[in-house]
């Protein structure tokens, strides 16, 4: 892990009407580590990320990305920049009239000509390296459990070769050894092909068996980021009682 930073956000605000989401958001991203991001219920966790890959415009700050301003750059400038990313939305958010392998080759065919031979044989590659087996190529998302549509969801996330994975709520809705071993799939992703990984969650086993660091969201800002350890030492009353109330303990026992 590198304290270069990938992704920099300074001073952010988000606003619905005139509801205020994050009024002074400052986060830094480094380069190779995963960093979690946890918060309350309706603190901004996924409007933080939907931002930063701009989906949402900010009402105040600036995001950086790969040290370019993501939301004053040029089309191309965004085109480039778009492309050294894969996000992963909750669900697996894949394209329900088309099989794995084509939601793949969707990301494919908006960024890269090549030809279809080379398209098929890339797709397979990614879905390969999501841990699907290759019967699960030509089926459709109705087809695939829970699970496996995260896993499709990697896939196609992982199309473009990117720097960075965005994550959001990897884990929900998996039983405890599913959750797990897609836990391990992002470790093994990470350092394999040298991402880095912000990642929506909270799931606290998640947080203690693969993020370097966990940003945590409250009070419309992120109050603190550190490594679990310090977090503990937190006198912040949110993060008190989300990392050392009953499941924090226990997500801690079993991490250690």
């Amino acid at each position: 892990m590198s304290a270069e930073p990938v992704i920099q956000v300074r001073g952010l605000e988000t606003r619905f009407g005139s509801h205020v989401i994050h009024q002074g958001v400052d986060l830094d991203v480094r380069r190779g580590e995963v960093l979690g991001l946890v918060g309350g219920s309706g603190t901004g966790k996924s409007v933080l990320l939907n931002t930063i890959i701009g989906l949402k415009r900010p009402d105040g700050g600036e995001i950086r990305v790969f040290g370019k301003p993501i939301h004053n750059a040029s089309r191309a400038e965004r085109h480039a920049i778009e492309q050294r990313w894969g996000v992963m939305f909750q669900g697996g958010a894949l394209f329900s009239s088309l099989t794995v392998r084509e939601n793949v080759q969707a990301v494919l065919r908006e960024h890269i000509a090549m030809s279809q031979a080379l398209m098929d044989e890339l797709a397979d590659l990614k879905i390969a390296l999501s841990g699907l087996p290759p019967s699960a190529r030509s089926k459709m998302p109705s087809e695939l459990s829970g699970g496996m549509r995260k896993r499709a969801g990697i896939a196609r996330a992982l199309a473009l070769d990117p720097e960075i994975l965005f994550l959001d709520e990897p884990t929900a809705g998996l039983d405890p050894i599913g959750a797990s071993e897609f836990d391990e799939l992002i470790l093994e992703l990470k350092e394999s092909l040298g991402l880095t990984v912000f990642m929506v969650t909270h799931d606290l086993d998640s947080l203690h068996a693969i993020c370097d660091r966990v940003a945590v969201l409250a009070d419309r800002k992120v109050v603190e980021v550190a490594p679990i350890p310090e977090l503990l030492r937190s006198t912040h009353p949110w993060i008190i009682e989300y990392f050392q109330g009953p499941r924090g303990r226990a997500a801690s026992a079993k991490g250690g």
